[in-house]
Order: C-alpha cells, then sequence, then structure tokens
C-alpha cells in the first residue's frame, strides 16, 4: 500500500460513522483495515503496545475519578442544595433563575468535566422552575445548553484530560491556560442574560416573592449549600495548578472529599454509591474505549507515512502558519457537528500539532483555541450535540426551533471570546506564566 492511500483513512472512518457504528469500532476497525494492508499481521503488536500505553498512562487515571466526583454531586444531591443556595443569591436579578443555572453549570463543569453530565443535570433542576416562572423556551435552551458546553472549556475537562498527553504538553499549564477563556465565556454569558432579561422582561419575569430568610439564615445556607463544594474544587484546581499533586493524585482528594460531602449531608448509601460507580464504570469505559481507537487509528496513520503525505499537500499550496490553524479549525467545527469531543481530539491533534510545531506555533495557545472552536462547534445547529441533549430531557412545550433560536446568542459569545484568544494569545498563555514562572 502506498502511503498517499492512508489520506483515505479519514473517508472511509467517516463513512462507518455514518452508517451507524459507534465511533471506537469504527476507528477500530479503519485501523484494522488499513494496518493490515499495509503491514500484514504486524500491526497486531502496534495494536498491542497501544493497549499498553492507555492502560498505564498515568493521567488517563484522572478520567473515572472526576466523572465520579460528578456522579456522587448528583446522586446524593449536593447538586439540587447547590443550586437552591446560588438563586438565593440571583433572584433579584434580571433573569436571576436562568444565571442561578448558568452559574450551577460552571460549578458543576469544574467538579465533573463531563460535558453531557452537566447540561443533563442542570437542566433537570433548572428547566421546571424557569417554566414555572414564565421564562421564554429560547432563553431557558441557551442557557442550559450554552451552560452546559462550559464543560469543555472550564478545567478539569475530560477533552484536556485526553488532549494534553497527546499533544505533548503539561496538563497543568493547559488546564490554567484554558481557565481564562472559560471564565470570561461564563462571565459574558451570563452578561447576555441580565441584559436580555432587562431589555425584555416578558424573556425573564422577575420573582416577586418575598425570601422570608433572614441574612443570618442565607449565611448558614451559603456556609452549609456553597462552600464546601466551591472548597473542594478551589482545592482539587489549586492543588493541580500549583503542582501539590498530579492530576489523578488531584481528583482523587475530589472523590474522596465528594464523598465526605455526602456523608456530612447525610445524603451518602448503598444505592448512592452503586449507582454513582456504575455511572462511572459505564462512561469511562466509553471515554477510555474511544481513546484507544484513537490510539490505534493516530498510529497506523503515522506509521504509514500519512504525516509525509499532508505535509507535502499543505507545501504544495504555499500556506502560511494561519492559513494552515484555519484550515484545522475548520475541519474541527464540522467533525465536532457528528462526532463526541473526545473522538475529534483523538483524530486531529495527533496530525495537527506535529505541523503546526513545523510552523512554530505555540502549541499551549492552538490547543486554547482549538477547545474553544470544539466548544462553539458543540453549541452550533443543525447538528448541535448540546440540543440532543436538551432535547432528551426538554418538556415537549419547548420547541427544537426555539431551541436552535435559543442558542445563537450564546454562539456569538464564544465567537467573541474564540477572536480575543486569537487576537491576544496572552488569554491563554497568561495564567500558566504566572502559575509556573515561565
Amino acid at each position: 500500500m502506498s502511503s498517499d492511500i492512508v489520506l483515505w483513512m479519514f473517508p472511509v472512518l467517516m463513512a462507518l460513522i455514518f452508517l451507524g457504528f459507534p465511533i471506537a469500532f469504527s476507528m477500530m476497525i479503519t485501523a484494522l483495515g488499513f494496518g493490515l494492508a499495509r503491514f500484514g499481521d504486524k500491526v497486531f503488536y502496534q495494536f498491542a503496545q497501544r493497549v499498553d500505553d492507555v492502560a498505564t498512562n498515568y493521567v488517563l487515571g484522572a478520567i473515572p475519578l472526576f466523572v465520579f466526583m460528578g456522579a456522587i454531586l448528583e446522586r446524593a444531591g449536593i447538586a439540587e442544595k447547590l443550586f437552591d443556595a446560588l438563586y438565593m443569591w440571583t433572584r433579584r436579578l434580571p433573569g436571576g433563575l436562568a444565571v442561578a443555572a448558568l452559574l450551577m453549570c460552571t460549578i458543576f463543569a469544574a467538579a465533573s468535566g463531563v460535558v453531557g453530565a452537566t447540561e443533563t443535570l442542570v437542566g433537570m433542576l433548572a428547566i421546571p422552575a424557569m417554566m414555572k416562572r414564565n421564562y421564554h423556551p429560547r432563553l431557558i435552551s441557551g442557557t442550559i445548553c450554552g451552560g452546559g458546553s462550559l464543560g469543555t472549556v472550564i478545567p478539569p475537562s475530560i477533552p484536556v484530560v485526553v488532549l494534553a498527553p497527546i499533544a505533548a504538553l503539561p496538563i497543568g499549564d493547559l488546564m490554567a491556560g484554558i481557565l481564562v477563556p472559560g471564565l470570561m465565556m461564563s462571565a459574558l454569558f451570563t452578561l447576555y442574560i441580565v441584559m436580555a432579561a432587562w431589555l425584555k422582561p416578558e424573556y425573564a419575569p422577575r420573582d416577586e416573592t418575598v425570601d422570608p430568610r433572614t441574612l443570618g439564615e442565607k449565611l448558614v445556607v451559603t456556609l452549609t449549600a456553597l462552600v464546601p463544594p466551591a472548597i473542594l474544587i478551589a482545592t482539587v484546581l489549586g492543588s493541580l495548578f500549583m503542582g501539590l499533586a498530579t492530576p489523578t493524585e488531584a481528583a482523587a482528594c475530589g472523590s474522596f472529599g465528594v464523598l465526605v460531602l455526602a456523608i456530612l449531608y447525610r445524603r451518602l448509601t448503598l444505592r448512592v454509591l452503586y449507582q454513582a460507580t456504575l455511572q462511572t464504570i459505564s462512561l469511562t469505559a466509553m471515554i477510555l474505549a474511544i481513546v484507544l481507537a484513537g490510539g490505534m487509528f493516530s498510529g497506523v496513520f503515522f506509521a504509514s507515512g500519512g504525516m509525509g503525505e499532508v505535509q507535502g499537500i499543505l507545501r504544495s499550496f504555499g500556506l502560511d502558519a494561519w492559513s494552515v490553524i484555519a484550515i484545522i479549525l475548520f475541519v474541527t467545527f464540522i467533525l465536532g457537528f457528528v462526532l463526541d469531543l473526545i473522538s475529534v481530539v483523538l483524530i486531529l491533534v495527533p496530525i495537527s500539532m506535529p505541523l503546526l510545531r513545523v510552523y512554530g506555533v505555540d502549541p499551549l495557545w492552538f490547543s486554547i483555541v482549538f477547545l474553544v472552536t470544539l466548544q462553539t462547534s458543540y453549541l452550533t445547529p443543525p447538528m448541535s450535540p448540546s440540543i440532543f441533549y436538551l432535547k432528551a430531557i426538554a418538556p415537549p412545550s419547548i420547541k427544537l426551533s426555539d431551541m436552535y433560536w435559543g442558542v445563537i446568542p450564546f454562539i456569538c459569545c464564544q465567537i467573541v471570546i474564540l477572536a480575543l484568544v486569537l487576537t491576544f494569545p496572552e488569554l491563554a498563555t497568561w495564567m500558566p506564566k504566572v502559575i509556573y514562572g515561565y
């Protein structure tokens, strides 16, 4: 098999996916077929090495622990107490309930790193409350979808955990780099909600009821429901950023901490523990299967000379660095419509990073831009995965058209953040320099 044939791996992969094969199996089948044609049965030795690489990758051990954190927060009812505490302080703001939902998405994204789980959990808590207060379906849809997408760019994001070793970047640097754009996006989403509710009061009717609790009672609720999870998240991320713990150690501390919270709240039962463990095993198996399949796919591609073919094509067109970046981001945006986020990372990052290093592009900065682009694709109609998650939990009164129109302002906010990071690379590199001093 000549090296130029290897470029057909991508059309074959996409064809299998559109035929309905699971993404992990599609990548494995494609890698097996092209690997046998190129290397014969020797390809099985390469696949065995990939299995060993995934099984012994210490960084990937953080994935089940972060997933477990989110599962306990959800199953033990901690998230519900947290949402009530947030709304207690935002209820007087225009769109206060939507603001509380978005803040909840931000906090839960920082606790679990799983995009779909964030959107599903917060949606199930906030949608009935917002509908009861006659919030407009478009604002409800945009808030839940936009807030749920923050799991991509708020550490400890699972795509970041997967991306870091593939891009040969320290995971602490990548998480620190994505933190500023992620918080900026959350703040911009919040600003939009407040402005939309202020300019169009019918979108988010004010809550005119008086909270009977005194200031002292509110402080007690805050101390018991809001402060402990915030301290837990700050401890996990702080220990990671400051180099006091590896990602896996930080995730283990977080998992232990969330169990302590569940015990203190008297919500930890054998049933809760069983359900959280089952959910963790299911999600982790799916994620690691995709990671393994991506390793097999990229291994066959590189060993067959695929990188040389891609570089040759780019040289023949005489493209500069910005043109190559634009092409990669465009492909990222398109693939984000049809593939899950981790699959896009595993397909594109192994090919993109060596190319960009040849052009002298900062891999840390590009990784942040890549993640923001991926998040934008996740939210953009008509194939928006975030809308499919919302459709599964939304009542029939929230129509698909409401969802499509509702996410557009949040997509505009994402484009603003993307443009800022492209124009001012320091937004992505400043925090790692401050923390790690380089």
